[in-house]
């Protein structure tokens, strides 16, 4: 390799070296404005950046690298980022097996295209989408007994404010909710069980968090930022409608559950609610802001609360004036350094932690303590803060090995680093002789977002670590311009991280979950009853006409279709139904009609319908897309259009 694309070559500015040099000098207006609270530890005198250690030839690098036919052992989520979806792999391999399509049409399977789908997706009055494009950065799933319980996942779409939901059974999006009143819908987390019944030890909430502040209700363009306001909202799990808002001080970032169903909390980079960059870098500290579930529900019943614009869903005040009595607050603002980006529940249920971003440090929220504040045990929130530590710079994201270690993203360091809770909290409590720091790994380069196996769950095993860097740079074949994303595997199962593998990825994917693949039972044959439009017999095909509404009905089974041909007139507006009767697994069919930019399929024992207008008089040969036959090609029908 020529040496001045070498990024470890002393000779030369090395590409890596050229970034982070780059986003250090970008980030020093934040660095300088920053200063140490009194109090924060720092850690000893780190060396310097360890080099990522090459995967080894032992057992660990080969389980990325399994056999023809040997299946992975966990299931690995990710948000698809601008492709509006959400992609499933298989891991240790990082094989992607499928994408879900959600908020953004997708010609393989007609989501966008189909009557069903466009339901899910929402339209405008004209039957058309109401939106088109998605940015998905969030995935998470459905809990039970602080595990996955595989019922649902849910994603967000940053861009209009929209969460899906996705049924694990069947790998689809079967319901999609558009938020009120907010805008930059960021953070998402479900609950892990009820505040107040113990009973209810599953999920039935999903908490969403708005990035981006506007005035309230957003009806009249207005400029004075001083009247912007963020909102934490609260969405039922089982019917995806908006339960309750929370209006609040400064932003919301990522989002954190308590195993209990006590706490909610998010991350705030911008408490100084500025609308220019420089002014939310203005403050030294930020917070962990966090929420009393049970609270918040009791003042949503007693009616205080207010509602915006056309929204009629409840809004409770959350702001700091509205909360100083500790024993009555909703809410709880624990000061955090500044600009924090990413909080993350350890497994052992003890510990939120914070990442700094412009801070180089982490720090470590006891919620206990946070709940002896709601009790008015504690004089201030901050008090919940058990350690505030050096990690390296640009601390981002935290996972877990479920050994006591937690593993933080370091952006501007392109490292991961291996760090001890205990001996985190001995450090900042006096313990300076407590090596909080276990080891570090180089990334290539720039990670941002990273999980590792069962992380968000009691069950985390500290088997393998999946990093999200930003940058691939040199790692990959160059295909021009835009580069994919590298996303690293890493064994974490020792002492020592081991990068085991690079993957390249289209931009651009954020947050993702890994699980293991016994928590799941995906069907793979559709049960015939559950569509209520369903053709179930051959026999009930047919052209059935009402005026100039017309319902074409047909089934399809290898290698045919039921209708040989259709005959439909000029300016007809016309609903096709077809049912997929093969029960065989991986037996999926579809139907294109040439010239009216319709392509959908149906699997096993699925029904689908398209609505068009057959307004070009002619012959078209509607024919199967997906190969299902060694008579394939001949698998055609004609729709025959009169004038």
């Amino acid at each position: 390799m020529n040496d001045k694309k070498n990024p470890e070559n002393g000779t030369g500015l090395g590409r890596r070296r050229f970034i982070n040099s780059a986003a250090l000098a970008g980030m020093s207006l934040g660095a300088l404005a920053c200063t140490d609270k009194s109090g924060t530890a720092v850690a000893p005198a780190a060396s310097g950046a360890a080099p990522a250690p090459a995967a080894h030839t032992g057992g660990a690098s080969n389980a990325s690298h399994l056999k023809p036919g040997e299946l992975d052992t966990y299931y690995g989520l990710w948000s698809g980022g601008h492709t509006g979806d959400m992609r499933v792999l298989g891991l240790p391999s990082g094989r992607e097996i499928t994408r879900i399509p959600c908020f953004v049409p997708d010609a393989l399977v007609g989501w966008g295209h189909t009557n069903e789908s466009k339901k899910v997706m929402g339209t405008r009055a004209d039957g058309n989408l109401k939106f088109s494009v998605a940015d998905t950065h969030h995935v998470h799933a459905s809990y039970k007994d602080g595990n996955y319980d595989g019922r649902y996942a849910w994603i967000n779409d940053k861009i209009n404010s929209r969460i899906a939901r996705i049924r694990l059974d069947y790998f689809v999006c079967d319901k999609i909710t558009e938020l009120p009143n907010v805008q930059g819908f960021h953070g998402i987390f479900p609950d892990k069980a009820d505040p107040v019944d113990p009973k209810i030890n599953y999920t039935t909430r999903v908490f969403c968090g708005a990035e981006f502040s506007i005035p309230l209700p957003n009806t009249v363009g207005s400029d004075d930022g001083k009247t912007y306001h963020s909102l934490f909202t609260c969405v039922d799990a089982e019917s995806m409608d908006v339960r309750w808002q929370v209006l609040i001080d400064g932003n919301c970032d990522l989002t954190a559950t308590s195993y209990d169903g006590k706490l909610a909390a998010t991350n705030q980079y911008n408490t100084e609610m500025g609308v220019h960059y420089e002014d939310m870098m203005s403050a030294e500290r930020d917070a962990c802001l966090f929420f009393n579930i049970a609270r918040i529900e009791e003042a949503v019943k007693a009616g205080k609360f207010k509602t915006y614009g056309d929204s009629k869903v409840p809004v409770v005040d959350g702001t700091r004036d509205a909360n100083k009595d500790a024993k009555t607050a909703l809410t709880a603002y624990v000061s955090v350094p500044k600009n924090p980006h990413g909080v993350n529940a350890s497994p052992d249920a003890k510990y939120f932690i914070c990442a700094g971003k412009l801070s180089p440090t982490g720090t470590v929220i006891e919620l206990a303590k946070v709940l002896d504040y709601f009790d008015g045990k504690l004089e201030s929130a901050d008090k919940a803060i058990v350690a505030e530590v050096e990690l390296g710079l640009g601390p981002l994201h935290t996972a877990f090995d479920g050994r006591g270690n937690a593993y933080t993203t370091l952006f501007l360091d392109s490292q991961v680093v291996k760090w001890n809770l205990d001996a985190a909290i001995k450090f900042h409590a006096g313990d300076k002789s407590a090596k909080y720091v276990v080891d570090r790994i180089d990334v290539q380069y720039q990670p941002g977002h990273l999980n590792a196996s069962q992380s968000e769950t009691r069950a985390a095993d500290g088997k393998y670590l999946a990093v999200g860097c930003k940058f691939s740079k040199d790692r990959f074949l160059p295909v021009g311009p835009l580069h994919p994303e590298n996303e690293q595997l890493i064994d974490i199962s020792g002492d020592k991280m081991v990068l085991l593998a690079d993957h390249p990825v289209r931009g651009e994917p954020h947050d993702f979950i890994i699980f293991k693949r016994e928590l799941l039972s995906p069907k793979q044959v559709y049960n015939l009853d559950d569509f209520p439009n369903a053709v179930k017999d051959p026999k009930d095909s047919g052209v059935f006409r009402k005026g100039n509404k017309v319902e074409v009905r047909m089934t399809s089974q290898a290698p045919a279709f039921s209708l040989r041909e259709f005959k439909l007139k000029k300016g007809d507006i016309v609903t096709l139904t077809l049912t997929n009767l093969d029960k065989i697994e991986d037996l999926t069919h579809g139907f294109a009609i040439p010239k009216h930019n319709i392509n959908f399929i149906v699997n096993p024992q699925e029904t689908a319908s398209v609505t068009f207008v057959a307004d070009k008089p002619g012959v078209y040969w509607c024919y199967c897309t997906h190969f299902c036959h060694a008579l394939h090609l001949e698998m055609r029908t004609r729709m025959i259009v009169e004038a």
